[in-house]
């Protein structure tokens, strides 16, 4: 994945960002992997056949249109049976604790050296959200908790990073948002903010790319950028 991202990252960020907002599962968390396999564990107990693809197409959705996208697959109510044993499963994984993204905690250190303000905006319904943050020892880390049951549209309308922005007073169009799916980078350019996207388990296609946004491989690469523009302020008000 590196390889291919080569060119995006290596785009400055052209402004000092007054806060940044963070997705979570997927972003911060290796959660998507773990909801795969348990989607896949839940197919098999309902005795329910599917490929990954039906699974992965489901990555930075909201809970509503995951269950209108399995019913289209299953029918209602084996849709309905599929969700809640899947979730069950998951839930015994949050409470686990999941892993944390490679790079996390050093970027939300130099954000915190640098005094930005930071927030999570997350399509997760807030309960499940502040337990998957708690066990993963990220709770304390952000000004501001924004859950997709806060706002009336989730992802990819604007709504979670306009509340996520309000919350920490500031102007979402000087907000760096960092988001691993394609509903969430379109929720951050429908806001007006500036994402710059860390895919996970989904590639992004030419049709996402085509809008020009800052493709990197890592959080690691993600803090490069952020540090190089901070960099810059600090030799500016030095000079």
């Amino acid at each position: 994945m590196a390889e291919t991202f080569v060119a995006e990252a290596s785009v400055a960020l052209d402004f000092v960002p007054d806060a940044v907002l963070f997705d979570m599962d997927g972003l911060m968390l290796d959660s998507e992997r773990a909801m795969l396999e348990t989607w896949r564990e839940a197919a098999a107990a309902e005795n329910l056949a599917a490929d990954d693809a039906v699974w992965l197409a489901m990555v930075g959705m909201h809970d509503r249109a995951s269950l209108a996208h399995l019913s289209g697959h299953f029918g209602s109510d084996a849709a309905v049976r599929l969700r809640d044993t899947s979730y069950r499963l998951y839930d015994a994984r949050v409470a686990a604790g999941l892993p944390r993204k490679r790079g996390l905690l050093e970027l939300l250190d130099l954000l915190d050296a640098r005094g930005v303000p930071k927030a999570v905006a997350t399509s997760t319904q807030r309960p499940r959200a502040l337990a998957k943050l708690a066990a993963s020892g990220l709770i304390d880390r952000f000004d501001a908790i924004v859950a997709g049951s806060d706002v009336e549209h989730p992802k990819p309308a604007p709504d979670i990073y306009l509340l996520a922005a309000r919350e920490l007073g500031v102007d979402v169009r000087r907000c760096v948002v960092l988001e691993d799916s394609e509903p969430g980078v379109r929720a951050a350019l429908a806001a007006g903010a500036t994402p710059i996207q860390v895919p996970d388990l989904v590639v992004p296609g030419e049709e996402l790319r085509a809008f020009g946004h800052r493709i990197v491989a890592s959080l690691e690469q993600a803090r490069s950028l952020l540090e190089r523009v901070l960099a810059n302020k600090d030799a500016a008000q030095a000079g």
